[in-house]
C-alpha cells in the first residue's frame, strides 16, 4: 500500500474540509463520504468524484477505505470509531473523541484490541509556539509546577448557537463552550500543565439563549498541591488567549502568539529559605521566544502523519489515548458546575453518565432560525 485510503464520515462542515486535505495530499487518497443529509452526501460524493453513503456503516464495510475521519457531532464519534475498528479501520476523530469519559474509555479500549492506528484532530498542537513551549516544559527548565492559568475567550452569535438542532443542547452536543470551542486549548493545557487531580468549577448561560453553558470558571489543584485557574467562553469578542505554567525554576507565558519564558537565578523553593535580607527579590532573565512560523501546521500535518503512522508506522504526533484527558477535564467542570461541589479526576463515570441521562431527559426541541453547515471561514481561509 502507498496510499491510504480514506473515507471522512460527516461532510457538511469540517469533514468537507477534510475531504479536500484528504485529496491533495500524496500519501491519502479520498475514496468516499458519508452523511446522514443525502443531499449533503450526494453533493460532495459528486464534487469529489467518489461513492458516497448515507449510512456510515455501509461505508465502513463497503472495502473503499482503509481508514476513516470521523467529523459527526461529538456524540457520534465513539460508536462510528469503535464499529471501524470492529472492522478493521484505522480512525482519525475529530474533538473531541467524546462527550462523556465512558465512551472515551470504550473507544480508547476498541482501538487497542483492534490494533489499528488511532490519533485525533488536535491540530494545534502542530504550532510552531505550542510545540516550543512544550519542547521548554519537556526538558525541565520550569521545574515543577506550583500555579497554572488558562485564559479562553471566544465569541459566538445566537444565530451561530440557532444554526443547527443538535447545537447548544444537551442531547445533540452534551454541551457548550467546554466540549466545543474549548477542547482545543484545553488538550493544550494539559498537555504542558498536566491534568489537575481536582475541579471546582462554576458554569452558566450568561449571554445566550442556549440550555447549555456559554461560560465556565474553574479552580484548579494538582497532585502535588499547585493551584490553577481556568476560564472560558463564547461572551468575549476582543481576547487575547493566555496561558501561564509557573515552575519552582521558571515561568512560560502565551499571550495571543507571543511565548515568553522567564528563568529565576534560583528555584523559588530554595531562594525563599537562603535570602538573608527581608527585602530580598529573586532576580531573573526574560526571554521572548522566536518563533520559525516558517513551517507547515493545521489540519493537513495531522491528517498527513496519520496516514505515515498507517503506512510507516511513524509515531503520532496525537495518540487516541491522549483524547482522554480533554474529555476528563471538560466533563469535570461540567460534573461540578451542576452539581456544585468539587469533582476530582479521574470522575466517577457512573455519575457522570447519569447527570448526562437526566440532562438529556430535560433538554427541550429547539426553534432553529436558520439551518447551516458551513466550515468557520477562519480555518477555510488557511486551506
Amino acid at each position: 500500500m502507498d496510499k491510504v485510503r480514506i473515507g471522512v464520515i460527516g461532510v457538511g462542515g469540517m469533514g468537507y474540509a477534510h475531504c479536500k486535505i484528504a485529496r491533495s495530499l500524496n500519501l491519502t487518497e479520498l475514496t468516499c463520504v458519508s452523511d446522514v443529509d443525502e443531499s449533503v452526501a450526494k453533493e460532495r460524493g459528486e464534487e469529489f468524484k467518489v461513492r458516497y453513503f448515507t449510512d456510515y456503516k455501509e461505508l465502513i464495510k463497503s472495502g473503499l477505505c482503509d481508514a476513516v475521519i470521523v467529523a459527526t457531532p461529538h456524540w457520534y464519534h465513539p460508536e462510528i470509531s469503535i464499529f471501524a475498528f470492529q472492522n478493521g479501520l484505522h480512525v482519525l476523530s475529530e474533538k473531541p473523541i467524546a462527550v462523556k469519559v465512558s465512551d472515551a474509555d470504550k473507544m480508547i479500549e476498541a482501538a487497542k484490541k483492534s490494533g489499528k492506528v488511532f490519533s485525533i484532530m488536535f491540530q494545534r498542537r502542530t504550532e510552531p509556539l505550542f510545540k516550543k513551549a512544550y519542547e521548554i516544559v519537556k526538558s525541565g527548565a520550569i521545574g515543577e509546577i506550583q500555579k497554572s492559568v488558562c485564559i479562553d475567550p471566544w465569541y459566538r452569535s445566537q444565530a451561530y448557537y440557532d444554526s443547527g438542532t443538535w447545537r447548544a443542547t444537551w442531547k445533540g452536543e452534551g454541551g457548550g463552550v467546554i466540549i466545543n470551542q474549548a477542547p482545543h486549548t484545553i488538550d493544550l493545557f494539559t498537555l504542558l500543565a498536566g491534568l489537575p487531580k481536582k475541579i471546582t468549577a462554576k458554569t452558566r448561560a450568561k449571554l445566550h439563549d442556549i440550555e447549555v453553558e456559554d461560560e465556565v470558571s474553574a479552580f484548579l489543584e494538582y497532585e502535588n498541591g499547585a493551584w490553577g485557574y481556568y476560564y472560558t467562553s463564547t461572551c468575549e469578542p476582543v481576547g487575547p488567549f493566555h496561558l501561564e505554567i509557573t515552575g519552582d525554576k521558571g515561568k512560560l507565558v502565551i499571550r495571543g502568539n507571543t511565548l515568553t519564558f522567564y528563568s529565576y537565578e534560583y528555584p523559588i523553593s530554595e531562594f525563599t529559605k537562603m535570602a538573608p535580607d527581608m527585602w530580598a527579590s529573586l532576580k531573573y532573565t526574560e526571554e521572548k521566544i522566536e518563533i520559525n512560523s516558517n513551517i507547515e501546521t493545521g489540519h493537513g500535518v495531522i491528517i498527513k502523519n496519520f496516514a505515515k503512522a498507517i503506512l510507516y508506522g511513524e509515531e503520532l504526533i496525537v495518540k487516541g489515548e491522549e483524547g482522554l484527558n480533554s474529555v476528563e477535564f471538560l466533563n469535570a467542570c461540567i460534573l461540578s458546575g451542576k452539581k456544585g461541589k468539587t469533582v476530582e479526576i479521574p470522575i466517577n463515570r457512573k455519575e457522570y453518565d447519569d447527570l448526562m441521562e437526566e440532562l438529556i431527559k430535560t433538554s427541550k426541541p429547539k426553534k432553529v432560525v436558520k439551518v447551516q453547515r458551513v466550515t468557520d471561514p477562519n480555518i477555510a481561509k488557511k486551506m
